[in-house]
């Protein structure tokens, strides 16, 4: 057995009782122990100030001073080295003394030969090496912390400017100035638009590496799906010149529960290298899948490349952070390494992989495995590249009148609703959660305004859509309440009636389907006499709260060219001085890094509150809606801001 080492400090002013504690010592087979001897009680301090022994041995006697005196230092200074305190006699008094002094234990000489010595030795070292982990273990959690706030600052840091920059050229391309240098201009946007990719891979990557990137997973229509990545890649491969395929060697499921997010950027970034490094010839992708026992789908993606290869001892290598082939591609390909890294960690969380094979000259091979969950819709078919699309043919669908409310605490889902709903020719409304919804039928029945249609998502935070229809139904509404839900298991539609619900619409959300619906409602509900519409975007007001003179301009410029007003402060303490100027904000947008207040304190001020019924926080991160919730937030925008995140303020 392989003995452990041990540092012990041995304060002794005796030599001769020094050799016997160093001869016990050598005697405990277990260790080996490498002694420091020092025989004052001013040594013993500037020893112990050090913190780099695991245990210490202290003579209770040296010469005109006592050990105690010593353990008292130790003590004021926090020294971490646990002290067994050695006497020539035992003494009650002075083995209390002691160990309230903070000597951890208390042995007498003669006792140095006995196992109760040896008992003693053992159980300091094992507390110190406890004592020594905890420490690791802080050390290490306030590094990633650091780290954490470091890439959160960063973030932030990179993403104002990249709001002017994206923000500038977006606002100048829908302008007649534009025409001259537009080619130019959307070099521009295409670059910073590449900028935030590679911020957003690195992010995503610190998020793996931190253990705090989680799935959300959703129902998933897998061919329409699939269609949608194959028609975006089309246009960057016909840009190449090269031809992309995509195709199904077995049938697929109609349905999948995963994350549509991930899955969607793992397979672009396979694709997109694939087409990056292929000058001439194909890429084709062909998916299969097979289904497991324990009610899941393993699904293979292989995209093959006819590109030039990868040599044996790179295809290691591929997978890590911020590796690139150099000394096979120029370059002139962009791109940070980090892509495959990413996609190699994300499908390990969809408890699958990726793996890679490669002939030089000819073209690789890259094979991701992914498992996903099965719906109540067990059906498969094979893969069609036009299936889909005929069904999102607004032409097909007959206009419609009515005002309809669309509740989802998911911007990117109620804003897809939105938008459906706004082309059949409905006005549409917005809520965030159950109690905002529910805030807003009680204004629409109190102004004699009723909405024709609510259409709720069921999972939702503060009040789910549940709570919230029963609580909509008891304040009079006799309208037609829509829920969406991803659960389509047998007797969740009754049980939802059952609660104030009319039907049920099952996610994702197919347009032709809600369309029906929602034409069966309107045909049902007598139409109003006059057409509600939402308040003109000229009457909207704003103050922007922003501490960067350009990221400022180029928002207030945007929004204005959406019709709203916008007041600018530069400081939480301009924007106190400015609320007064006006008896109600429309909405007050928040950055959060500002020069003399944090944003996310500044709007949890109570005065604050008082002046507008919306706060919207501008970040570079993340935040989460308990964050702010508790700072009197509504939600939160990620920079860099463009069109079409602040067109959400305006709708």
């Amino acid at each position: 057995m392989q003995k452990k080492s041990a540092r012990i400090l041995l304060v002794e002013d005796d030599e001769d009782d020094y050799v016997i504690a160093r001869d016990c010592l050598e005697e405990l087979d277990e260790y080996r122990f490498q002694i420091d001897w020092v025989a004052t009680p001013q040594e013993a301090f500037e020893k112990l100030t050090l913190n780099q022994h695991d245990i210490c041995l202290l003579d209770y006697q040296l010469g005109a001073l006592n050990g105690l005196t010593v353990l008292e230092q130790a003590t004021e200074i926090r020294c971490r080295v646990p002290i067994i305190m050695l006497t020539g006699q035992s003494d009650k008094v002075l083995d209390k003394s002691a160990l309230d002094a903070g000597a951890v234990d208390f042995i007498v000489k003669h006792e140095l030969d006995s196992p109760r010595f040896a008992r003693a030795i053992r159980y300091a070292l094992a507390r110190q090496e406890v004592e020594n982990e905890r420490l690791e273990r802080i050390n290490a959690e306030t590094k990633s912390r650091s780290k954490d706030r470091f890439l959160a600052h960063l973030s932030h840091e990179l993403r104002t400017p990249l709001t002017s920059i994206l923000g500038y050229t977006e606002l100048l391309l829908g302008t007649q100035k534009a025409e001259p240098v537009q080619d130019e201009l959307n070099i521009i946007l295409n670059n910073g638009k590449h900028l935030l990719s590679l911020l957003n891979d690195v992010l995503d990557l610190s998020k793996i590496a931190a253990k705090k990137l989680e799935l959300n997973p959703a129902t998933i229509h897998l061919n329409s799906f699939l269609v949608d990545i194959y028609t975006l890649m089309q246009i960057t491969a016909s840009d190449k010149g090269i031809s992309l395929t995509l195709s199904s060697s077995t049938s697929l499921p109609n349905e999948i529960y995963s994350d549509p997010t991930r899955l969607r950027q793992i397979l672009i970034n396979l694709i997109y290298n694939a087409i990056k490094f292929t000058e001439q010839g194909s890429v084709d992708v062909v998916v299969k899948a097979k289904e497991t026992p324990d009610n899941q789908y393993q699904l293979q993606f292989d995209v093959k490349d006819t590109g030039q290869g990868i040599p044996v001892e790179k295809l290691d290598k591929i997978f890590q952070p911020f590796e690139q082939v150099e000394d096979m591609v120029s370059r002139k390909e962009e791109g940070a390494g980090l892509g495959l890294a990413i996609s190699s960690e994300l499908a390990s969380k969809f408890n699958g992989s990726i793996s890679a094979t490669s002939t030089v000259g000819k073209g690789s091979c890259f094979t991701a495995i992914i498992k996903c969950s099965a719906t109540s819709n067990k059906q498969q078919s094979l893969l069609t590249l036009t299936k889909q699309l005929v069904n999102d043919k607004p032409t097909s669908l007959s206009p419609l009148q009515g005002r309809v409310l669309v509740v989802d605490d998911i911007p990117d889902i109620r804003m897809l609703i939105g938008h459906i709903t706004q082309s059949f020719g409905l006005t549409v409304d917005f809520a965030e959660n159950g109690k905002q919804a529910l805030d807003k039928t009680i204004i629409s029945l109190q102004s004699n305004t009723p909405y024709d249609a609510i259409v709720m998502d069921i999972h939702m935070p503060q009040m789910d859509g549940k709570e919230a229809v029963v609580a909509i139904r008891n304040q009079g509404f006799g309208g037609h309440i829509l829920a969406l839900t991803a659960a389509t298991m047998k007797g969740v539609e009754q049980q939802l009636k059952n609660l104030g619900f009319d039907s049920v619409i099952s996610k994702p959300v197919d347009k032709v389907l809600l369309h029906s619906d929602l034409s069966k409602i309107l045909a049902i509900t007598e139409p109003s006499l006059q057409k509600i519409t939402p308040s003109s975007s000229s009457s909207l007001c704003f103050m922007l709260v922003e501490d960067d003179v350009d990221a400022a301009e180029i928002t207030k410029l945007l929004l204005e060219s959406m019709g709203a007003e916008v007041a600018v402060a530069h400081s939480a303490k301009q924007c106190r001085a400015l609320l007064k100027s006006k008896d109600k904000w429309d909405k007050i947008l928040l950055d959060v890094h500002l020069p003399d207040e944090n944003g996310l304190d500044l709007a949890k001020h109570s005065q604050l509150q008082s002046y507008t019924d919306e706060i919207v926080i501008i970040s570079g991160v993340d935040i989460d809606k308990d964050t702010l919730q508790q700072h009197g937030a509504s939600k939160a925008l990620l920079k860099p801001l463009n069109k079409d995140k602040l067109a959400t303020l305006i709708n």
